[in-house]
């Protein structure tokens, strides 16, 4: 898909300038007014951009607040210990980006300074084709189209593509170069920016604003009335997984685990105490079950009363008990420090 579909008006050199004036002009009136465009700076640009991977805008703007004020610049971030970076990043889930975006201040605050080439920002933690050009074209000016999934369904419309695609990601590396080809090159951050909000704010996966749509005349779609039917994007298998978990505690503590896998997404990360392969833990009975979603997986997790001897060494496991004046310090995951609350509460 490296040219755009044939017969389309934005073939013509005069009617991409003309989209990408309209689509541009309507940015500059309407949007948003998010905190990491207020004062723009390149620390601000990595930090949400590894932020809104996979997360709505506005579950990341009291996170990204409070993360400036806590680490204003890379190099705070960088001299700062994993654990109060993990702390810091508690309720956003994907813990990966924590880390990457740590490993990632480290290195950067060895260049000389920061590089406008995009393979450079590719070579980083975290830092994939779209965060290289986002970061690239909205701190640097550089002509890098993003195409993440916003741009997808945008351009599948304008240009009515038929093609299913396999997944989302599959849909973001076929479409790149037709949003490589249409990018403004006099304000390629701008640009960026501008198709993403349209996607978020106007052109909705389901009953899109055609009607105030800015670009509605470069539309096939829209023009047509048929916009819902793109993108076309074959589901994603979900699986379904059991988790049997335990209530152990005491007046003063309660006992907790952290995955230590660093392949595991919460690697570092507290929960509730699984079944260990010893079979330490005895169950009692059963107090409630939850559901949570990792990824494409379904996971229901019940949790029981649970029995430790008291005697036994957790030196080598990695189960440790909690004093519960210090479970706000420590970091866990987002589902079970919500869960904790309410069993703790319901024993009262």
């Amino acid at each position: 898909m490296n040219n755009l579909k044939s017969k389309h008006m934005l073939e013509k050199n005069s009617h991409k300038l003309r989209f990408q004036k309209d689509l541009l002009g309507w940015f500059d009136i309407q949007q948003r007014p998010l905190p990491w465009r207020s004062n723009p700076s390149l620390y601000k640009t990595v930090v949400s951009e590894f932020m809104l991977q996979q997360t709505r805008v506005l579950t990341v703007i009291p996170y990204f607040n409070n993360w400036i004020n806590i680490f204003p610049n890379f190099q705070l971030l960088a001299n700062s210990n994993e654990d109060n970076v993990l702390k810091n990043w508690e309720g956003l889930g994907y813990y990966s980006r924590a880390r990457n975006l740590h490993k990632l201040a480290k290195i950067v605050c060895l260049w000389d300074s920061p590089s406008k080439d995009i393979k450079d920002w590719q070579a980083l933690p975290g830092v994939g084709p779209y965060i290289s050009a986002a970061i690239t074209s909205i701190s640097f000016n550089q002509p890098n189209a993003v195409c993440d999934g916003n741009v997808v369904r945008v351009l599948t419309r304008i240009f009515a593509i038929h093609e299913n695609f396999k997944d989302g990601a599959t849909a973001q590396k076929k479409i790149q170069p037709v949003a490589q080809k249409i990018i403004s090159l006099i304000r390629p951050g701008d640009y960026n920016q501008a198709i993403m909000e349209l996607g978020a704010t106007v052109c909705h996966k389901h009953n899109p604003l055609c009607t105030i749509c800015p670009v509605h005349s470069f539309c096939t779609s829209g023009r047509k009335g048929d916009s819902e039917k793109f993108p076309i994007i074959s589901k994603k298998r979900k699986f379904k997984k059991n988790v049997e978990r335990y209530w152990i505690v005491s007046e003063s503590k309660i006992l907790l685990q952290k995955e230590n896998n660093n392949s595991n997404r919460l690697a570092g990360i507290y929960e509730l105490p699984k079944c260990s392969e010893k079979d330490i833990l005895k169950k009692g009975n059963l107090i409630c079950k939850k559901n949570r979603t990792i990824g494409q997986t379904d996971y229901s997790e019940s949790i029981f009363h649970g029995y430790l001897d008291p005697k036994l060494d957790l030196k080598n496991q990695t189960m440790k008990w909690v004093k519960w004046e210090e479970i706000d310090r420590i970091t866990l995951s987002g589902p079970h420090r919500k869960w904790i609350e309410e069993i703790r509460k319901s024993f009262d």
